[in-house]
Formats: structure tokens, C-alpha cells, sequence
């Protein structure tokens, strides 16, 4: 990497468009911010960039340019920017510089109190020489970390082979950046290659690996979208793009595979591993269950290091949990009779809206709320459909609520990205989703979460409960509301038919209960820990259903 690392004016003119944001993403670290979120891309309103420090929304726009300076367009941009986000702060990012009538808009927008930094190519050679060769605050690695790091070091130098099993919240991550780190003090210059199923998450982890690398040490994404022009360094990729890489050739020294449950017997990351042959290989994963049985010992040896929810619990690495289970007074059976399409109890949970039920969370989750302080929530759902219904619902229901949103695969990324940095921000207190929140996504600030209409496989339910156990300033506990426990348990016994029609939703304004108003039961107010989820591992999985057995009324205080 040339003298002026990722900021030098080679590597950015080199990185094209595309990699100014990015070099101007990860000197945001360094310099301390705290969250910091790439929504560049059709309807960004003039952001590249959103970044949180001191509490503070700075908005940046980044405008690259191959050899011109930059015009009046880019400040423009910016200006409606800030508007946008209400941002306390606005940046203008180039490569180059700003020509006169950009310097003149600036001004002009100064002398009525809008200030717009400038970020040029001197000045980001000045922030290079200036910034901590590392983020500040680094990695303070707890106990259990450093023993993981430490058993994992000792496997990959005598079987070449280590496999973690953190629950989410524990850091694997980190661990396994201080794995690579290692590595790389002892192999100076060694390339490192990580990868995962997802692009999202790849993105995230080359992000999460900048908190353990120095400044010099360069990072590389590889994605059906982003192509790096080197792959020196610590190469992140999407599965598909990095076993390209290695079928053409490229052989890195250290392989990590996040997610490792992903690796099956045969397919892709199969292949990817034996093609990377001698190659060191860490597996790093929350859940390591298989639907096919496949076991990932087999590729990454026995476990170097684990530890899981209800141990990270009882040592305080995790939130503590207040879990309510409620059970509702429907008669499911008497509602798959008087459904007009027949449907089984499973296909209810996907394709039936009963507006009395949801109501009824509604109050629940209203009570949950004011019990809970400076609350923020997530409310996990079965369907795209029944998110956007449920955020509907919330935002009509309480003024705290109005800005309710929902997240799902079907949103741009973009639109995901910004809809996280307002939730960080506080500014969006509820989001209902679909599954987006399982794997990658950092939600530290989460201290309520509701499980509405879903069927779990255990691997998602401890994905999606892990979103709220990570500890954080101010947060006290967590308060889970399942709202799924009788039809969970009425599913695992009927016959499921398969393959319906995904348009085939229905919504029934009376159900069939005897009575014009539903109500939820308390099963059982207590301690997640103490009561049932003391290995998550035991839950049973059939047909990617779980089936719980819950403790008798008596023995919950």
C-alpha cells in the first residue's frame, strides 16, 4: 500500500466511484465515530454516507472524480442532504477539489448559517497522517475471548483446523479478527481470506475486521458487485466471488468461514476448502445445527472453543431476560374449519390475518413498552405482509409509536441502512420485521423484542433472540414477548400441506373463539435462564419446527 494507505490519492483514484465512500467509510472508524452506515445508491437525497459521533448525525457526500475538480451539483446535493437526515453535521468528500462555482455556493450557504466542511485531496492526506493507526478504543477482550483466541491459535498451529461456537452476542466476530490479527503479526503481509454466504454480511464483517487491523493493512471486498483490483491483503467475499478467485488461483494462507453452518458435505464451501488445501481453517459460527445433518466437525474438527447462551448469562457477558410466554384463547382447529381456503394450522401462520389478535399484542406490547426504559423495540413476524400490517398498526395506535417502520428483504438496501441508523439514533423506536435481523446485523441498543406468528427452526429463534441479548450503555435487561407458543405447539402435530400459493392471504375479522375478543394467557413471567432455554442446542427441530416444553405454572414465581 502506497505512503498514503487507503486515502492516498492512487488508491482512491484507483478504487473508482465506488471506493471513495468505502476508504472514506473505514477513516470514519479511526476517527471515532461510533455507527457508520453506507446509503449511497437511487433515492439517497444527496447522502453517501451517515455517521454518529458524540450523538451527533454527521451526512457525508463523497464525489470522485478520474481528473476534474468538482462543481456546484455536489454541494447542492449535500445541502438537501442534511435537510433529509437532519444532520447536525455535513461533509463534501473529494478526491480532487471544488471548483469556483462549488466555493461560491458554499459561501453563500455559509452566510446564512449552513456550514458544508470540504473534504479534498490534501485534506484527506493531512486526516491519513493524522488518524490513530488504529480505531480508537480498539478490542478489550473479555476472559472467555482471549481463551477462544488462544485454544484457537493452538489448533490451527497443531491440526491446521479450529472451529468456534459463540452464541450471538458473545463476539465471535471478535474473536475472530483476533484470530487474523494474530496471524498476521506472525505472517506479516499473509493473505487472509474470509468469507460467508451474503453479501450483507460480508460487507459487515470487512467493517468489523477494521477495529483489529492497522491502518496499513488493506482490506479487500469481493462481491457480485464490488471487484477489487488487488487481492492483497485480508480479501472478504461472498462464497460465489471468492471461489472464483481461488479457482483462477489465488491461495490464501488463512481461511475463516463465518456462519459456519452454511458448510454442508458437498457444495460451494466444500469446494472452497479443498481448493484452498493446506491452508489454515477456522469455521466460526452461533449455531452450529444442520437440517441435513451434516456434521461441521467433520471439516473444522471438534470445537476448539464454545460457550452458549445460558453460560454467557450466568456470567454476566449477556443481558439478562425477562421472557413472557403468552398462549391465546383460539380455538386454531375451529379456525382451520371456518377458513375459506381450509388452510392447515402452519399454512394459518403464514396466510391468515385475525386484526383481533393483533390488537390484542398491541396492548400487551403497549404495557411491555411503559415498563420498559427508553425503550427499543423489535417484533419478529412470519410474513413481508404481516410486518408492514403489524408497523401499520403500531404507528396508528400510540403517538410514541408513529414512527413504527418495517424491515424486510423486499426494501432496498439502501432503504435498510438508513431505517438502522434512525433506530440507533432513537428516531424510529419499532421496527417489525422478517428475518432480516438473524444473521449480521448489530442491534446493541434492543431491549424488547416480540416474537408475533412464527414458527421457529431453533437456529432462528436463537439468531433472532441473540439481536437483543448484546450488552450495552444504559441497558438493564431484556423483555421478550412470545406471543407463537400455542400454535407453535399445534403445529408440531398436524400434517402440513405444502407448496401454497404465496397470494393466497386471507383475513378473518371475527374469529371463531366463542367470544368478539382475544386474549393472551401469561404462561410464565421469569427468567429465560433459569427456566428454559439452558442449552439452546436441546431444542428439538422437525421439519424446521420447534416444539417447547414449558414449565408447569406452579414452579414460576
Amino acid at each position: 500500500m502506497s505512503a498514503g494507505g487507503f486515502l492516498s490519492a492512487e488508491e482512491l483514484l484507483a478504487g473508482g466511484p465506488r471506493g471513495l465512500p468505502h476508504a472514506i467509510e473505514r477513516a470514519l472508524w479511526h476517527l471515532g465515530f461510533s455507527d457508520v452506515r453506507v446509503v449511497d445508491g437511487a433515492g439517497d437525497e444527496g447522502a453517501d454516507l451517515l455517521a454518529v459521533r458524540d450523538r451527533e448525525q454527521w451526512v457525508l457526500q463523497c464525489k470522485w472524480s478520474s481528473r476534474g475538480t468538482i462543481g456546484r451539483e455536489g454541494v447542492d446535493d449535500l445541502e438537501r442532504a442534511r435537510t433529509r437526515y437532519r444532520a447536525d453535521r455535513s461533509v463534501l468528500v473529494t478526491n480532487t477539489a471544488l471548483n469556483r462555482t462549488a466555493e461560491a455556493r458554499r459561501t453563500a450557504l455559509a452566510s446564512v448559517g449552513i456550514e458544508i466542511a470540504v473534504w479534498n485531496g490534501p485534506t484527506l492526506a493531512t486526516i491519513w497522517e493524522r488518524m490513530p493507526d488504529r480505531v480508537p478504543g480498539g478490542i478489550q477482550l473479555r476472559p472467555y475471548q482471549r481463551e477462544a483466541a488462544d485454544a484457537i491459535e493452538k489448533d490451527l498451529t497443531r491440526h491446521g483446523t479450529a472451529l468456534l461456537v459463540l452464541a450471538t452476542g458473545l463476539g465471535k466476530t471478535v474473536v475472530g479478527g483476533e484470530t487474523i490479527a494474530r496471524y498476521l503479526s506472525r505472517s506479516p503481509g499473509a493473505p487472509v481470506l474470509v468469507a460467508a454466504h451474503m453479501k450483507d454480511l460480508v460487507e459487515q464483517l470487512e467493517r468489523a475486521l477494521w477495529r483489529h487491523l492497522d491502518k496499513w493493512t488493506p482490506t479487500r471486498l469481493l462481491t457480485g458487485d464490488t471487484r477489487p483490483t488487488s487481492l492483497d491483503g485480508v480479501l472478504v467475499g461472498t462464497v460465489e466471488s471468492v471461489l472464483g478467485a481461488v479457482r483462477k488461483g489465488h491461495r490464501p494462507e488463512l481461511v475463516v468461514i463465518d456462519e459456519t453452518h452454511h458448510v454442508g458435505e458437498n457444495g460451494r464451501f466444500a469446494e472452497l476448502l479443498d481448493l484452498c488445501g493446506d491452508a489454515a481453517k477456522l469455521g466460526v459460527t452461533a449455531t452450529p445445527w444442520r437440517g441435513d445433518k451434516f456434521d461441521i466437525t467433520a471439516r473444522f474438527g471438534p470445537a476448539s472453543h464454545t460457550m452458549g447462551i445460558a453460560d454467557g448469562m450466568a456470567h454476566g457477558y449477556l443481558a439478562a431476560v425477562d421472557y413472557r410466554l403468552f398462549v391465546d384463547n383460539i380455538d386454531w382447529d375451529a379456525v382451520k374449519e371456518v377458513s375459506q381456503h381450509g388452510y392447515s394450522i402452519k399454512e394459518l401462520n403464514r396466510k391468515l390475518f385475525l386484526p383481533q389478535r393483533d390488537e390484542e399484542i398491541i396492548e400487551r406490547f403497549r404495557t411491555a413498552w411503559r415498563e420498559t426504559r427508553d425503550p427499543r423495540a423489535i417484533l419478529f413476524c412470519q410474513t413481508i405482509e404481516h410486518a408492514e400490517r403489524v408497523a401499520a398498526l403500531l404507528a396508528a395506535s400510540d403517538q410514541a409509536w408513529e414512527n413504527a417502520s418495517f424491515l424486510h428483504s423486499g426494501l432496498p438496501r439502501q432503504r435498510r441502512q438508513i431505517l438502522l441508523n434512525e433506530f440507533r439514533l432513537g428516531r424510529v423506536p419499532v421496527i417489525t420485521c422478517v428475518d432480516v435481523f438473524n444473521e449480521g446485523v448489530d442491534v446493541p441498543d434492543v431491549n424488547l423484542i416480540g416474537f408475533l406468528r412464527v414458527t421457529h427452526s431453533r437456529r432462528i429463534f436463537v439468531q433472532q433472540l441473540g439481536r437483543g441479548l448484546r450488552l450495552s450503555p444504559g441497558k438493564r435487561a431484556l423483555k421478550v414477548l412470545d406471543f407463537v407458543t400455542d400454535i407453535r405447539r399445534v403445529a408440531a402435530t398436524l400434517d402440513l400441506r405444502r407448496n401454497l400459493e404465496a397470494a393466497d392471504t386471507e383475513v378473518m375479522n371475527r374469529a371463531p373463539t366463542g367470544e368478539s375478543r382475544i386474549e393472551f394467557n401469561d404462561e410464565t413471567v421469569g427468567s429465560l435462564l433459569d427456566h428454559w432455554i439452558e442449552d439452546a442446542a436441546d431444542l428439538e427441530t422437525a421439519a424446521d419446527e420447534v416444539k417447547l416444553q414449558f414449565p408447569d405454572r406452579g414452579g414460576i414465581h
